[in-house]
């Protein structure tokens, strides 16, 4: 990236306060990236976690195979589900509140002793499937923001700030020449005034 600049006093001070500013911004862009990636990392390892609960509850509950043919298929049924936003290190991402569950009636009297417990072994495996997708989606929205912040990292530290100490140097290296050519020419005349004024007193 060319910076832009001038030759002047004008365009030091400005580019002196960009780098300032990036040079402070830096640390703090540096820490989010890190917090992010270990976020990211707790957001997949939690979202496999489920999963693999899940599997674990299926696995457990499948001598109950056989009876779930028994079983009413819209009886339970969810109607809803409440996501609220939690902020991780100043990214906002979904979080698992309430699933609304809508059952519909039956007779306890007619019906099979287990369907009380199939209700809550169906509401436990949704309750996994979902939460599970909820944490990869945080995952994937963390890693989005990782990404971007590492971009802006790069930028800073091997674009932006390396452009702006370039160009520091060059406009003071040029103002230091014009000040030594001006000292030189003003010594020069100087010493033409004072050969003219020494040529004429003879």
């Amino acid at each position: 990236m060319a910076i832009k600049f001038q030759y002047n006093k004008t365009s030091l001070t400005e580019l002196g306060k960009q780098l300032k500013i990036r040079q402070g911004a830096l640390p703090t862009l540096q820490n989010k990236e890190s917090a992010l990636r270990l976020e990211v990392r707790k957001a997949k390892a939690d979202s496999d976690r489920l999963l693999d609960q899940l599997e674990d509850a299926l696995k457990r509950y499948d001598y109950l195979a056989a009876l779930w043919n028994e079983f009413e298929p819209g009886l339970i049924s969810i109607t809803d589900v409440d996501l609220y936003t939690k902020k991780v290190a100043g990214v906002k991402t979904p979080a698992l509140g309430e699933i609304h569950y809508e059952l519909k009636s039956f007779n306890a009297f007619v019906k099979p002793a287990w369907y009380a417990d199939g209700v809550a072994i169906l509401k436990e495996l949704s309750r996994l499937g979902i939460e599970s997708e909820v944490y990869k989606e945080k995952a994937r929205i963390l890693d989005y923001n990782r990404r971007k912040t590492t971009q802006k990292v790069n930028l800073y530290e091997k674009v932006q700030i390396p452009g702006y100490q370039e160009a520091i140097r060059k406009i003071k290296r040029y103002m230091e020449d014009e000040e030594n050519l001006s000292k030189a020419s003003s010594k020069i005349v100087k010493k033409r005034h004072a050969e003219e004024e020494e040529a004429s007193e003879l």
